[in-house]
């Protein structure tokens, strides 16, 4: 059972939390996920930055 299954299976109120990659600094988006991992939340969503053409 993966571990997304998992968490829906054992909980039915999930934190899931989205990031966009590289933000605010390029090197803090492994340190964000590390504490973010370490207080509980369930899900990590890590975008990708983009810009919508005008």
């Amino acid at each position: 059972m993966t571990r997304i299954k998992q968490a829906f299976k054992s909980n039915s109120n999930i934190l899931n939390i989205y990031v966009t990659a590289g933000f605010p600094k390029l090197n803090d988006t492994i340190e964000i996920v590390q504490e973010l991992t370490a207080n509980g939340v369930d899900m990590i969503e890590i975008g990708m930055p983009f810009s919508d053409p005008l």
